[in-house]
């Protein structure tokens, strides 16, 4: 029996395709990731240069082989090319949960349809081929932008965790987190479709 939480899935919409990620993509992720502003409240650093983007894409690839983060690679498909990453944490198949973080994309793609249409393949695949009955997010408190980003996604805000972590430059950071559960994916599901179809 297939492990669909484990399972290695491709997902696909009209903008991008999440593709499970590899070593493969390391040198086209190293090109996405070169601007410095990309990485302003990450947890990984600066993978500025293709060794360091191997060593980050090793470390995810580890904690996916744990069981507990299932990562993709993010492909433009007008281009074809490596733009980012995005995956899901925190993966709780016992309570049907997880987190949906680690997102990042190339500055010209920032901004664009891009998001909107890799939160809503993760949304569907997470509520409607996982069965969870909460998917949740986190961020910064100093990243208004993504707040705002998950806001108009329509996820609750749910509180902050003080003190919850240090980043790599020794920065004492509180994190934001947000819900999404299963009564809400819905009225969610249609506000990402219409955003994307023009119309919102």
């Amino acid at each position: 029996m297939i492990d669909l939480w484990r399972d290695r899935v491709t997902l696909i919409g009209k903008i991008v395709r999440l593709e499970p990620l590899s070593a493969f993509h390391v040198h086209e992720l190293a090109i996405a990731g070169k601007d410095k502003r990309i990485w302003k409240y990450m947890l990984y650093g600066y993978p500025n240069n293709e060794e360091s983007m191997r060593t980050w894409v090793i470390d995810i690839l580890e904690r996916r082989d744990a069981g507990d983060e299932n990562p993709f690679a993010v492909i433009h498909l007008p281009t074809g090319k490596v733009i980012g990453s995005t995956r899901y944490l925190e993966m709780r198949p016992a309570h049907k949960g997880l987190e949906i973080g680690g997102t990042w994309y190339s500055v010209d793609h920032q901004h664009t349809n891009v998001n909107t249409e890799c939160k809503l393949l993760l949304l569907r695949n997470a509520f409607e081929v996982l069965g969870c009955i909460r998917v949740q997010f986190k961020t910064d408190i100093r990243n208004i932008r993504s707040q705002k980003a998950i806001e108009r996604m329509g996820a609750t805000k749910e509180g902050v965790l003080r003190n919850h972590m240090i980043t790599p430059e020794g920065v004492i950071r509180n994190s934001v987190y947000y819900s999404i559960v299963d009564k809400e994916w819905a009225i969610v599901k249609a506000k990402l479709e219409e955003k994307l179809s023009g119309s919102g």
